[in-house]
């Protein structure tokens, strides 16, 4: 009698259907924007020249500018401000009001975008700072913060503490031990952590609503506004444009690691 290791037939149908659902749209998306016809939703022949009409489009360029230079900013503090606030909550087991930081470090996770993005603007407007790209940056290194600290905080917790204590043995101090022995260690998750607060940023629509000002509109915001005037295959060669940056990023960070592991090994 054979006993069947592998996935059943409906654990194979699952994973199809649940694919094809996340993906599929995605495909889409992609062949639709070298569609000729105006029209999103009609084929009328293969064309390349919405990529064109987006790459001369300035509004949708400037849009695309400010977004990168505030989700790659705001993604940098993230990730620094995230790894400070995992090495407390790793490294410093007991402290007076723990619970309360835990709190507030998670917070922005399960707090609504609606409620963020009003109170960042009240707080701009009753400190009186000018909302522009630096409120957009602030704002998004704030949401985006406790999503880095989660991910290094869990890489924290699994390095092995005597890897430090040892280098510290032999002479080093406690900061060159820490960014000569644990750095590299956990340069995957600060990675990842850097690349998930840079996808949310990028993302972002609600909170850069309420903490822009003028000319800082970031690229959802110009999609957004270009929508309620009708749907042109000229915002899916732009979405295109950009799942293309992205996996190329990806695939550059993925490279990249293997070929650190490896220099380990």
């Amino acid at each position: 009698m054979t006993v069947s290791t592998g996935p059943s037939r409906f654990n194979r149908l699952s994973i199809v259907i649940v694919m094809a659902f996340l993906y599929l749209p995605i495909m889409i998306l992609i062949i639709f924007s070298f569609n000729k016809s105006k029209l999103v939703t009609v084929w009328g022949g293969f064309s390349t020249q919405w990529y064109a009409s987006a790459l001369s489009n300035a509004a949708l360029l400037d849009g695309a500018r400010v977004s990168f230079t505030v989700a790659a900013v705001s993604a940098t503090i993230a990730t620094l401000l995230g790894l400070l606030a995992a090495l407390v909550m790793v490294r410093i087991r007991r402290f007076r009001g723990r619970q309360l930081f835990t709190g507030l470090l998670a917070a922005p996770m399960v707090m609504p975008e609606v409620v963020l993005g009003v109170s960042m603007l009240l707080m701009f407007v009753a400190l009186g700072i000018n909302r522009g790209p630096l409120t957009i940056i602030l704002a998004h290194a704030t949401f985006t913060m406790c999503f880095a600290a989660v991910v290094l905080q869990s890489r924290l917790t699994e390095l092995d503490p005597s890897l430090e204590e040892a280098a510290r043995d032999l002479g080093c101090p406690p900061a060159t031990a820490f960014l000569k022995v644990a750095l590299p260690n956990i340069l995957p998750a600060l990675t990842s952590a850097w690349l998930l607060s840079f996808t949310l940023s990028l993302d972002d629509l609600v909170i850069s609503s309420f903490t822009t000002g003028p000319g800082a509109s970031t690229l959802p915001m110009k999609i957004y506004s270009q929508i309620k005037f009708g749907v042109t295959p000229e915002i899916n060669a732009v979405s295109t444009i950009i799942l293309g940056i992205v996996a190329l990023g990806l695939l550059i960070v993925a490279l990249t690691t293997r070929r650190a592991g490896e220099d380990l090994h």
